[in-house]
């Protein structure tokens, strides 16, 4: 029996703002939202939680999304086309466990986490996480302390090095140079 459950989420997306035009509703990953619509501009999260990406499949900036109203994009998060595709998030049941390390390829200084950390750099006296594995639950990694600015969503897996990925020094697209300094746990009751 898998500590995870598979169908907890459940959202519809909506053309214009306020809850307007035409409407999807999603209980599952979507990675192009515009076969559906034309763009997304706002939504309501009926259950579960949600990973929402700038671009469609699953690239560009990302925004976590818990059960709520979400009326106009553009004035809560400064993004002026909307959404592309989602991500359902499945809620885990159990413990969770992730390992960081300070350089790519699970090199330098490594610490296992199984709660929140809001500053890596306070806890750990680390400067940089480059690299990941995160054994158990699913987790939303910040580019700045105390959970601020941009997300990036974490299943479990090994991630060897967030360069590569797009979100190092260096990378392509809007995630070039993110560094992340602090982690959450995405749990069914957190708060944003």
């Amino acid at each position: 029996m898998s500590n995870t459950s598979m169908n907890m989420g459940r959202a519809t997306f909506y053309e214009d703002r306020n809850f307007q035009g035409r409407s999807y509703e999603c209980s599952s990953d979507c990675p192009d939202i515009s076969s559906y619509m034309s763009r997304c501009q706002s939504c309501r999260v009926q259950s579960g939680c949600f990973m929402m990406y700038e671009r469609p499949n699953y690239m560009g900036n990302q925004y976590f999304m818990k059960r709520g109203e979400y009326s106009d994009y553009q004035s809560m998060m400064g993004m002026t086309d909307g959404f592309r595709s989602s991500r359902m998030i499945p809620m885990h049941r159990g413990n969770f466990r992730m390992r960081i390390y300070e350089r790519e390829n699970f090199g330098g200084q490594m610490h296992e986490m199984m709660d929140d950390c809001d500053s890596i750099q306070d806890r750990y006296r680390m400067s940089d996480c480059q690299s990941c594995n995160v054994m158990d639950g699913h987790w939303l990694m910040y580019e700045q302390p105390h959970y601020k600015g941009r997300q990036m969503y974490m299943r479990p897996g090994e991630y060897r090095s967030f360069r590569e990925m797009g979100m190092g020094m260096g990378g392509m697209g809007s995630m070039s140079g993110m560094r992340f300094m602090s982690m959450r746990r995405i749990m069914d009751n957190m708060s944003m």
